[in-house]
């Protein structure tokens, strides 16, 4: 039981993975969870979904504020640091906003975890932080760098800092499949931007349990990779068509999709690890780690080198549709 009796800080813990975490360390019987987030609506949900929980404890607040920030930390044991602006089409459009948060943000989180002497900091980072085309995954490599020199600046600290970086959650807030649902129920075409892109695709429980072991296992400075399936657009838009006009009495074949063009900064295609960045890695069973290179050389139990190559949505077999339809209704996504 890693957090029984443990105090731990959940940023952005009204989001969906940050929401998810609390109830998995809730389970471990720790001392107190602090739920971070500038969104009091929804502490307000999270407060009667889980019956207000006399171990949670819900600040509002925004990680531009460093004040708030370090106030947040006081005392606490472990920081999961899950909150962003997220939406590349947003981040494109407002840049500096989204620097603030996600840059400025998470320079903040270092900065007070580092005063507050905590023991280990999680950061939550993306597929679109490689080779990134847009604002969102510009801010999040800009992030992860800071988390990964956090080891290099921190001086006599014993903070442990480490990035956990994955694709999408299925069926997270913001996601595809809420939206084509939507679409549907609406009788709306579904609009796809590109019927030939792919995605890493992950549940909820693993991007969820991946942030977690990371957080434990973590020795200072590592980005850890999940390594997760691929999916297909064009067989996700297909799936929601055939499957939500059921749930819905509505009838499938009046039911389009429709393409509509890249959004800016949207790529066809993503990427989890780097060519340069698979030379210096660590292989586990279920997933890959890049230690930074500021830190002092570690090693892993049960780790092996892997194969030195790109991990891209481009290069690995996606699922067979019929292996995205099983997977969308065990998740209850439609």
């Amino acid at each position: 039981m890693f957090f029984k009796h443990k105090k731990i800080l959940v940023i952005g813990g009204t989001g969906t993975i940050g929401k998810n975490i609390v109830k998995h360390i809730l389970q471990e019987d720790p001392e107190v969870i602090r739920i971070f987030s500038r969104d009091e609506y929804k502490q307000f949900e999270l407060q009667n979904e889980v019956n207000r929980n006399s171990k949670l404890s819900y600040w509002i607040g925004d990680i531009r504020d460093y004040d708030r920030v370090l106030a947040a930390m006081e005392n606490m044991d472990y920081v999961f640091h899950t909150a962003a602006m997220k939406h590349v089409s947003f981040c494109e459009f407002n840049p500096y906003e989204a620097v603030l948060t996600n840059i400025i943000g998470t320079n903040n989180v270092i900065r007070a975890a580092k005063q507050q002497k905590i023991k280990k900091v999680v950061f939550t980072s993306t597929d679109k932080a490689i080779s990134p085309t847009n604002n969102y995954g510009a801010t999040k490599l800009s992030a992860e760098k800071l988390i990964s020199s956090a080891e290099y600046s921190k001086g006599p600290g014993k903070t442990v800092f480490c990035t956990v970086r994955f694709g999408n959650v299925l069926g997270s807030r913001g996601s595809v499949i809420p939206l084509f649902v939507k679409q549907v129920r609406e009788g709306k075409a579904i609009t796809v931007t590109d019927l030939s892109i792919t995605r890493f695709m992950m549940t909820l429980e693993q991007a969820t349990k991946l942030t977690i072991q990371s957080l434990q296992i973590s020795k200072g400075g590592e980005t850890f990779i999940l390594k997760m399936p691929v999916i297909k657009l064009k067989d996700l838009a297909e799936i929601v068509v055939e499957e939500a006009p059921k749930k819905y009495g509505m009838d499938p074949s009046a039911v389009e999709i429709v393409e509509i063009g890249l959004k800016p900064g949207e790529k066809r295609y993503e990427e989890l690890m780097t060519y340069d960045e698979s030379l210096n890695a660590y292989e586990l069973p279920n997933l890959y780690i890049v230690p930074s290179p500021f830190a002092p050389k570690k090693t892993y139990k049960a780790a092996s080198r892997p194969k030195p190559g790109t991990y891209s949505s481009e290069g690995v077999i996606p699922l067979t549709k019929e292996e995205v339809r099983k997977l969308t209704i065990e998740q209850n996504l439609i």
